[in-house]
């Protein structure tokens, strides 16, 4: 495998809004050859697909509702969610899961959105690409009670224990590994060695989240390479090896849509 995939990046959003041809030429020069979308919200489902239009070799949109836009109106953002995954094709549901970090008082509401979610993509034979900022132990916990062997998916923007992903891992899902790798007191140097890179995936969560040197900067899927070289670095092992792995774990993640 000699090309990257970017299992996570919001390209359609405002901030790539006058580049985002020529930032899809430069993905395609750095090796960068497929880029998933997770959706958000009903905001954004018309912004996704039209990069989808535009560029459907190369950009692949989910389906979901992310939990910081769970409020009191969710079961409608549920109701538009359910009626385009009923449509059409979708390489995942996601983006989907559990904040704390936020807002906590639609916590309940959170968990029943989650839930509802992990159904449907069940029953359509999607993988799930979860969200878990402040809230990791909480959605594996939720996770655990629907896993029958028939869920795959990624918890996204990994950011745990060595303890916690293997949790993750005896479930049957991934991980997926950013720019947080680069961050010096990010604490994956110290969990990385302890796990193995094929239950991995590279995401880069554009436009958040960019790597050293760029940190506090847009984030753009040009820059997965510098968090394989990162990952490389920590786990003792060539960067030709963690793009071969973790190229394969995202090929068989979304294989449906590919």
């Amino acid at each position: 495998m000699d090309y990257y995939i970017d299992t996570h990046a919001h390209i359609y959003s405002e901030e790539f809004k006058s580049d985002l041809g020529d930032l899809l030429r430069r993905c395609e020069e750095s090796g960068i050859r497929k880029i998933f979308m997770p959706n958000v919200d009903h905001t954004s489902i018309e912004a996704m697909l039209e990069v989808e239009h535009r560029w459907p070799d190369q950009c692949h949109p989910m389906m979901g509702l992310h939990p910081c836009s769970v409020k009191k109106d969710f079961e409608r953002e549920l109701y538009i969610v359910e009626d385009w995954l009923g449509k059409r094709k979708f390489s995942a549901l996601g983006e989907v899961g559990t904040d704390l970090y936020w807002d906590k008082s639609y916590w309940g509401q959170q968990q029943e959105a989650l839930a509802v979610q992990i159904n449907w993509a069940k029953r359509y034979d999607l993988p799930i690409v979860l969200h878990c900022r402040e809230s990791l132990d909480e959605t594996i916990a939720i996770v655990e009670k629907f896993q029958d062997g028939n869920l795959k998916g990624v918890f996204h923007c990994f950011t745990g224990t060595a303890a916690q992903a293997n949790k993750i891992f005896e479930m049957g899902l991934l991980i997926g590994i950013g720019g947080v790798v680069t961050f010096k007191n990010g604490g994956l140097d110290k969990v990385l060695p302890e796990i193995d890179l094929k239950h991995a995936v590279l995401e880069t969560d554009s436009p958040y989240l960019a790597p050293v040197p760029y940190r506090g900067k847009r984030n753009e899927p040009t820059y997965l390479p510098l968090i394989s070289s990162k990952v490389a670095e920590v786990m003792n092992i060539s960067v030709e090896d963690v793009q071969k792995i973790t190229t394969q774990n995202a090929l068989g993640l979304f294989n449906h849509s590919l």
